[in-house]
């Protein structure tokens, strides 16, 4: 294993832990995408990484995503009050000592209906679900389907069209991790490996259709249905795994 490339992104991803722990706290009806985003930028230098966003292979506009109700990824922050009741993902990549770390989590502002609840509870089980099959040895397709059956235990529409991937000196390395796959099928995991398992789902039909939106980067759901995002930063170990972006 590369352990300078192990020991920066484990740090990282316990900075990346406690920019989202300082984020759910801070979230609160009122505020604006750009006030939230301003908040975020502050923390990650305040813990001394950098914007990943900000490159300019990237050249994103916001330190992260924000996307808000029917907007499932790549949400601008917007100068717009977030309301009680809005489901909020936030999707957020940092670089520390020439590494990235990449995360996702999805709430509610306020109290959340049987609905919302349901849609959150089992997407983020469905990441839950894929992390427990990384060990060396593993098929990607183990991951995907595991994660996949358990969308679609929830009945959520299960989202194809974008998918998890590699990660470290760069924010997206090959291979792609889907969240739907055949057992036994796909790259085979090595010790050292280190990737992001990403479900995505909606509260709409199954293969759920997604828009891009004008500003070239929103990705919404066509249908209007809510949408929801869990992402961990996962570390390839000899007898299984590490998360590394949990505190």
């Amino acid at each position: 294993m590369n352990e300078k490339k192990i020991s920066a992104m484990r740090e990282g991803g316990k900075i990346m832990a406690q920019i989202f722990a300082d984020l759910r706290e801070f979230t609160k009806p009122g505020l604006t995408g750009k006030e939230i985003d301003k908040f975020v930028e502050s923390k990650i230098l305040e813990y001394g990484a950098s914007v990943a966003y900000y490159e300019p292979d990237v050249d994103f506009p916001g330190s992260i995503c924000i996307s808000v109700n029917d907007e499932l990824i790549h949400g601008i922050p917007k100068d717009i009050e977030i309301e009680e009741g809005d489901k909020v993902s936030y999707d957020l990549v940092i670089k520390y000592k020439g590494y990235y770390t990449d995360s996702a989590f999805t709430m509610i502002v306020g109290k959340p209906s049987a609905a919302q609840k349901h849609l959150l509870s089992f997407t983020e089980s469905a990441l839950y679900e894929g992390i427990a099959q990384v060990r060396p040895g593993a098929k990607l397709g183990d991951i995907g389907y595991a994660v996949e059956k358990q969308l679609e235990k929830g009945k959520l529409g299960v989202i194809r069209n974008y998918v998890g991937h590699f990660i470290g000196e760069k924010m997206h390395l090959e291979p792609e991790v889907p969240n739907y796959g055949k057992k036994g099928h796909g790259y085979t995991l090595q010790v050292g490996d280190t990737l992001c398992i990403e479900p995505m789902s909606s509260l709409g039909k199954p293969d759920t259709v997604v828009v891009q939106g004008d500003d070239g980067w929103t990705v919404c759901l066509r249908d209007g249905s809510l949408g929801c995002h869990f992402e961990h930063t996962i570390l390839v170990t000899e007898d299984g795994y590490e998360i590394l972006t949990q505190a």
